[in-house]
C-alpha cells in the first residue's frame, strides 16, 4: 500500500496539490485495502487518512494499517475540520465519481466552515492508470477469478438442454462459480439464445433455448475484490450455415488477437487485427463494440481496447480480447478471454474450450 500511495503523490505533486480526496471505492480499495462500502481517503504529501463512519472503523483499522482511521457521521462537516487540521489549500476529487448533490454539501460546507482560501479541484484520471499494470498479487486474484469462472464453464455448459430458458443457465453459471469459491458474479451474467442473440447485453430471459440455434453466455466471478470475465458460443444440436460461418470468423478474429497483440502496441492496434478480419470476412458492420477492455477492481478498467484508442498494452497489463458478430433476428456469436501481456506476449488467463459444442471435453 506505501508504494501506490507514494505513486499517487508523485501524481499530487506534478498537478500542484496539497491533498488528493478519493471517493470511487476500487481506487479507495486499492490505494488502502479498506473494504467497506462508504468511506473517503484524504491524502497529503505527509498523511493518509481514511474517514469513515462507526460501522467500519475497526474494520478500517484492521484493513488499512498504513492509514490514520478518522470517524466520520452526518453530513460533510467533517471534511472542514480535516482539513484545517492537514493545513491543505489546494484539494483535488474525483471528478467522475463525486455527484453533484455531493459537491455542493463539501463546497458549502467550506463556506461556512471560512475556508474561502480552499480550492476544491475537478480531476480526472490521477488514480485509474496506477491500477492498469498488475502486481503479482493482484495477477494471483485475478486468476483464482477466472478459475471460478472456468470452473462454472465446465460444470454447466456439458448439462444444458433443448428447452431449458436462459434465465435458468444464467442461475446455473452463478451458483457453480460460488461453488468453485467466487464471492459472486463480477457484472450481471448474460445468457441469450437464438434471436436474443445478437443483443450483445442482453438480460436472460424466459426464452427456451432452441436446437440449433446459437447461445452467447457472458459471465464473470468476482474473488477478493478482483473481477474475471468470458464468453463463449454455444450450438445445442446441429448448426446450420450461418453459423458455421460467423463461428469460424469470430474465433479466427480472437484466436488471431490472441497470438500477434504484443507488449507495446496500441490497443486500438490490437482491435485493429481482430477487426479487420471480420471486416474482411463482410461483416464488419455487424461489430458495433471495442475488441476489449481493462479489467481488475472493475469489470471495465483503463486500458480501453478500441479503435482509435491509444493506450499502450505493456507487461501485467490484463484485458480482455472479445470479438463479435451480431445478426438482428439471427443471432450472434462472441467468444471472450481474459489475458494478461507476460513477457511481451499475450497469455490468457481463461482455459474453457472454444468449441460451439458444449459437451466437448478438451
Amino acid at each position: 500500500m506505501n508504494t501506490r500511495v507514494s505513486r499517487l503523490r508523485e501524481k499530487m505533486a506534478e498537478a500542484e496539490f496539497d491533498a488528493y480526496f478519493v471517493s470511487t471505492p476500487e481506487n479507495r480499495r486499492y490505494l488502502s485495502s479498506f473494504t467497506g462500502s462508504a468511506g473517503y481517503l484524504i491524502i497529503t504529501a505527509h498523511d493518509a487518512v481514511l474517514a469513515t463512519d462507526f460501522r467500519y472503523v475497526e474494520q478500517a483499522g484492521r484493513q488499512s494499517p498504513d492509514f490514520r482511521v478518522h470517524r466520520i457521521s452526518g453530513g460533510p462537516q467533517w471534511l472542514p475540520e480535516l482539513i484545517k487540521e492537514l493545513g491543505a489549500k489546494r484539494i483535488g476529487f474525483e471528478a467522475g465519481n463525486l455527484t453533484v448533490a455531493t459537491y455542493q454539501r463539501i463546497t458549502k460546507s467550506f463556506g461556512e466552515a471560512s475556508l474561502d482560501d480552499v480550492a476544491f479541484t475537478a480531476t480526472d484520471g490521477l488514480v485509474e492508470p496506477l491500477r492498469v499494470v498488475k502486481d503479482a498479487d493482484e495477477l494471483a486474484l485475478l486468476t483464482k477469478a477466472m478459475e471460478c469462472a472456468d470452473y462454472a464453464f465446465r460444470t454447466v455448459a456439458p448439462t444444458i438442454e433443448v428447452g431449458e430458458t436462459e434465465r435458468a443457465v444464467a442461475w446455473r453459471l452463478e451458483m457453480a462459480m460460488r461453488e468453485a469459491g467466487a464471492d459472486g458474479p463480477s457484472f450481471d451474467t448474460i445468457v441469450a439464445a437464438g434471436p436474443n442473440a445478437a443483443l450483445p447485453h442482453h438480460r436472460p430471459s424466459d426464452h427456451p433455448i432452441g436446437a440449433g440455434e446459437p447461445v452467447v453466455m457472458d459471465f464473470g466471478a468476482i474473488y477478493q475484490g478482483y473481477c474475471s470475465d468470458m464468453t463463449r458460443t454455444i450450438c445445442l444440436g446441429p448448426a446450420d450455415e450461418t453459423f458455421r460461418e460467423v463461428y469460424d470468423t469470430v474465433l479466427g478474429a480472437q484466436l488471431t488477437a490472441s497470438a500477434t497483440v504484443e507488449e507495446g502496441m496500441t490497443s486500438g492496434a490490437a482491435d485493429g487485427i481482430a477487426r479487420s478480419i471480420i471486416e474482411e470476412a463482410g461483416y464488419g458492420d455487424k461489430f458495433g463494440h471495442s475488441l476489449g477492455h481493462g479489467i481488475g477492481l472493475a469489470v471495465h478498467e483503463d486500458p480501453r481496447v478500441g479503435p482509435n484508442a491509444d493506450d499502450l498494452l505493456l507487461d501485467q497489463v490484463v484485458f480482455t480480447i472479445e470479438p463479435g458478430i451480431y445478426i438482428p433476428g439471427w443471432g450472434g456469436v462472441r467468444i471472450e478471454d481474459t489475458v494478461v501481456m507476460d513477457g511481451g506476449r499475450v497469455r490468457s488467463l481463461t482455459t474453457s474450450h472454444k468449441s460451439e459444442d458444449p459437451r466437448h471435453t478438451g
